[in-house]
């Protein structure tokens, strides 16, 4: 049985969000209608979390001592991380002390806080299909890993044009760029340089593969009646992207059954072994009925902002109740849609035309994040449309969200 205290109270039941940008702040509200005492922290004041959150706190996450000393100060029942720049290793230590449970686990916050984890325990150590991949420490093992080394029985084998580089640690896709020939290489290794969330000098170069599409296979790894692990799968969510960052996502995406199967097999291999409880979203590569791991996140996606207007449970409320022990519903309500809504502009707390407009869209729905600096390529908010069919409420999704626009005040 799962007993939650009153927030601000000695009983409180307390959870700290490390990271708190707009996938945060849904689930702090989330947490917030369960009577949970909530705790924001980013590495800038006033992010979207800590404007709803009970306590906001601003530190640099990546910071060992500055982290250490946040959670033996407030002393949460949960620490959740929501971003990848965070010091994990010390996060393991105050988990293995006993000082705090981490979400799902201190070790699946360290394994996917950079590529090269996760991509290690996928591909060799759980066999699980992904693309051909090399990791690179400088512009000359990048082209090395490009191209091959020297011709003859001793050479080794380039991953060859066309490619995908990428900073081993990023969000949303940032630094991320294709190479489709020789004078791209040092573009993109700079690209992967400045989009990083640590500059560390380390990129995964990886074989493109020629696929038909790719979802988000949203997973859930909750408590069951009996108390036992459950693994609970989301409708799969199709989604575009625009130099590696999300511009669009639809669910439910329609699948063959056998590639159904098999994206729900990968994920449930990848997640059970990153063990814990709470919502992933694990990111897949389909083709026909053949399927290939691309990343995971334990922690809800952004992709997944779809489901705030498709399923009877959005991402943010599986993942806050699955944290706290309680019973999950991953029933889809209805099909729908989403659609970024960029800055347009670079600015200190802008302003947002069109509002109106945009919400006399047919079904439609709006989450302007509240984030107090604008940049033109910077999320700031999401359209959200429903409707009785994926293609109508993608149509009405870009719609509405082109019908926001954000301006300097």
């Amino acid at each position: 049985m799962t007993t939650l205290g009153t927030p601000l109270s000695p009983h409180a039941t307390k959870v700290m969000l490390l990271g708190s940008g707009e996938l945060g702040k849904e689930v702090l509200i989330a947490l917030h209608r369960l009577g949970v005492e909530t705790i924001a922290v980013d590495r800038y004041e006033h992010a979207p979390g800590q404007q709803v959150a009970h306590h906001a706190r601003t530190i640099v996450m990546s910071d060992p001592q500055q982290l250490k000393a946040l959670i033996e100060a407030e002393r949460p029942h949960l620490v959740v991380p929501e971003i990848e720049a965070i010091a994990t290793p010390m996060l393991e230590e105050l988990e293995a002390a006993g000082t705090v449970r981490v979400i799902p686990t201190a070790r699946a916050a360290r394994l996917t806080m950079d590529r090269e984890g996760i991509r290690v325990l996928a591909a060799e150590t759980l066999g699980l299909p992904t693309s051909p991949y090399k990791f690179c420490d400088s512009l000359a093992e990048l082209q090395s890993a490009i191209v091959g080394s020297a011709a003859g029985d001793s050479g080794q084998r380039g991953i060859g044009y066309p490619c995908i580089v990428k900073p081993v640690m990023s969000s949303s896709g940032k630094g991320q760029s294709k190479i489709d020939g020789p004078d791209d290489i040092q573009k993109a290794w700079e690209y992967a340089m400045a989009g990083g969330r640590v500059s560390h000098g380390r990129v995964i170069v990886e074989g493109f593969i020629d696929f038909d599409y790719e979802i988000t296979q949203l997973t859930v790894r909750a408590i069951g009646a009996s108390d036992q692990m459950e693994t609970h799968f989301c409708d799969p969510i199709g989604h575009v992207q625009v130099g590696g960052d999300y511009v669009e996502s639809w669910q439910p995406h329609p699948m063959q059954p056998a590639a159904l199967a098999e994206s729900r097999r990968i994920a449930k291999a990848v997640t059970d072994n990153l063990g814990g409880q709470g919502l992933f979203g694990v990111e897949l590569f389909v083709k026909g009925d053949q399927v290939w791991f691309s990343e995971v996140s334990p922690r809800p996606h952004d992709t997944g902002l779809v489901t705030l207007c498709t399923q009877h449970q959005s991402e943010f409320e599986l993942h806050a109740r699955a944290i706290l022990g309680l019973p999950v519903d991953t029933s889809l309500r209805n099909p729908g849609a989403s659609a970024v809504i960029y800055g347009g502009v670079d600015a200190q707390g802008i302003m947002f035309d069109g509002v109106d407009e945009a919400l006399r869209v047919p079904g439609s729905d709006l989450r302007l994040f509240g984030k107090p600096e604008s940049f033109a390529k910077r999320r700031m908010g999401v359209a959200l449309a429903r409707a009785t069919d994926v293609d109508t409420a993608r149509g009405n999704a870009k719609l509405a969200a082109s019908k926001v626009k954000p301006r300097k005040a």
